[in-house]
């Protein structure tokens, strides 16, 4: 009789969608972490060994799945196609981010009547050069760059390795085997590991909720509320108007096929940890074929991170209003321009914002040890953050798949549902 309960309870939690046990996760975590308050970090140990199983997966599966997606097009034309695409997609959102996040902290002026004293600095990292950032692209020792998890060499090796595989012609076609069936078991390990995002998410959560309390967000609370505003304005007015105007497709089947991405991201603070998921996304729920989502969202999960920009916009005037620095028209364009290419260089885990960010304050001559003030809630804004990156880079996807013809519209609009409950 036990037994019989007991495999009528599994198959039960079966049955239920991914998203909704991670939602689950997600709110008893903040539940847990209200009531228990810093004793709830005993639950980090879940979330952390979440968070290293994720991790775990993002260098091979990078690896793998941009060879398999460049070797799959076959058509050099077409890869350049796509890249030019997904690139001028990935920076027109990202300006678009920004402009949001510094008209909302215009509007609403989160900086206005807080007066807090800096007592701590925080030492800006050196903006790098266009020159160095273009050398250090180029790995000198690719086996070094996949031991270090360095994606930017990763991904060029990766890209390089995939034109030279298409290009040798038959000679390239047991390589290329070796590695589509080595993406394919990454994406099933992918899968066994999401089975565990659940308790991973709720030990996360349970985690920030018990450190922060509402005696140390109460003074910016505004600032976090602006962030959050400017974050769902973002997805949902850009993102699913792009998807709506641009791809001629319903943006609610866009954002319920992203939300086990999207709830990751909030919950992991690493756009480049949720990259496995967000694959999974693309192609189960979305209907994005493995060569497009393959290339675009690794690229993406590098060089995409509108939440960061409109992160930039917020903050930085957050600041100049609580320090009283009038800011003209040309330090806004130069907001804009700074903080888009900042973002580009922003590492996709949690916290680098936060050091990008100084490179944005320093243009505009903002003083710099300011940036001790977001720094205690820095980890509340990076969730918020990087769930836009992510949503981000599914809805380039989910154009770039539909411009190509590569979206099976079928799975995208009638089986998504029953793809997301199977999951």
């Amino acid at each position: 009789m036990q037994k019989k309960v007991t495999q009528g309870a599994l198959a039960g939690w079966r049955r239920i969608a991914l998203w909704k046990k991670i939602l689950s996760g997600l709110a008893l975590g903040i539940l847990v972490g209200a009531l228990l308050g810093e004793t709830a970090s005993i639950f980090k140990p879940l979330g952390d060994i979440f968070i290293n199983a994720i991790m775990m997966l993002i260098v091979p599966l990078v690896f793998s799945t941009l060879i398999v997606g460049i070797t799959s097009m076959r058509d050099p034309q077409k890869m350049g196609r796509i890249g030019v695409r997904t690139i001028t997609l990935y920076l027109f959102s990202t300006a678009f981010a920004i402009t949001i996040g510094l008209a909302l902290s215009t509007l609403l002026q989160p900086g206005v009547g807080v007066e807090l004293s800096f007592d701590g600095e925080v030492a800006p990292n050196e903006a790098p050069s266009l020159v160095s950032i273009l050398v250090d692209l180029v790995p000198r020792n690719p086996l070094d760059a996949l031991a270090n998890g360095n994606i930017m060499q990763i991904i060029v090796f990766a890209i390089g390795l995939g034109i030279s595989l298409t290009l040798i012609g038959d000679k390239g076609e047991p390589v290329m085997r070796v590695f589509d069936s080595f993406a394919e078991a990454m994406y099933k390990l992918t899968a066994i590991v999401m089975a565990f995002a659940p308790f991973g998410v709720f030990g996360l959560i349970a985690h920030v909720s018990g450190q922060y309390g509402l005696e140390i967000l109460l003074p910016l609370a505004k600032l976090i509320g602006v962030v959050y505003l400017a974050c769902l304005v973002h997805v949902l007015v850009v993102y699913s108007g792009f998807i709506s105007l641009l791809g001629r497709l319903n943006p609610m089947r866009y954002l319920q096929g992203s939300l086990d991405a999207i709830v990751v991201a909030f919950s992991s603070a690493s756009s480049a940890g949720t990259l496995p998921v967000s694959i999974r996304c693309a192609q189960k729920n979305l209907g994005i074929s493995e060569g497009v989502s393959g290339f675009v969202l690794p690229v993406g999960a590098t060089i995409n991170m509108d939440g960061t920009a409109l992160y930039q916009g917020v903050v930085v005037l957050f600041i100049a209003q609580m320090t009283g620095v009038e800011l003209g028209m040309t330090e806004y364009a130069m907001i804009i321009a700074t903080g888009t290419l900042a973002s580009i260089g922003t590492a996709g885990v949690p916290g680098a914002g936060l050091i990008m960010l100084s490179i944005v304050m320093a243009q505009i001559g903002l003083p710099l040890e300011a940036i001790a003030v977001v720094a205690g809630i820095d980890r509340l804004l990076d969730m918020a953050r990087t769930s836009v990156n992510v949503a981000g880079d599914l809805m380039v996807t989910t154009l770039v798949g539909k411009s190509e013809g590569e979206l099976d519209e079928t799975i995208y609009n009638g089986a998504n549902r029953a793809t997301i409950a199977r999951a």
